[in-house]
């Protein structure tokens, strides 16, 4: 896909959720996602071996406030209130999620199901909020691959 064709995209919030991250070079979602005045956030979770790891992972990544309690709950208040980045959509890239998956694998599908509820109250208020999983592996059957805008 093109950097135009991302930018459409990821400026849809009505399109928003968990999905795939697209192998390959990410350069044009990059631009587009910028172009799209989203902000981008990359979190590593190559490191992660457990709940805990993998949640003071995204904390770092997403400068979290002090009060964020590295527990779901907390997770989803912070997802649900990114006032301390505010920004037009967001772009949470999930990078080498094969080892947290393979190791913590219902910690895991539970993060995906945060990471859609929280895009699903974002689409409410017309906010973008895009979670992007890589996975080199087979990935997980139910994450929807990124399509083309029409």
């Amino acid at each position: 896909m093109s950097a135009a064709q991302y930018e459409t995209l990821f400026g849809d919030a009505s399109r928003a959720g968990v999905y795939h991250l697209p192998h390959g070079t990410i350069n044009s979602l990059l631009t587009g996602a910028a172009a799209a005045a989203c902000l981008v956030l990359r979190v590593d979770l190559a490191t992660a071996r457990d709940k805990e790891q993998m949640l003071a992972a995204i904390a770092h990544a997403l400068r979290v406030p002090e009060w964020f309690g590295h527990n779901w709950d907390a997770l989803i208040d912070c997802l649900l209130d990114m006032g301390w980045l505010p920004a037009t959509g967001y772009v949470i890239i999930l990078e080498h999620c094969d080892g947290i998956h393979g190791r913590a694998e219902s910690d895991f599908v539970n993060l995906m199901q945060i990471f859609q509820e929280a895009a699903n109250n974002w689409r409410e208020d017309d906010v973008p909020f895009w979670c992007l999983v890589d996975m080199q592996a087979d990935g997980i059957a139910w994450l929807p691959t990124i399509a083309q805008p029409d």
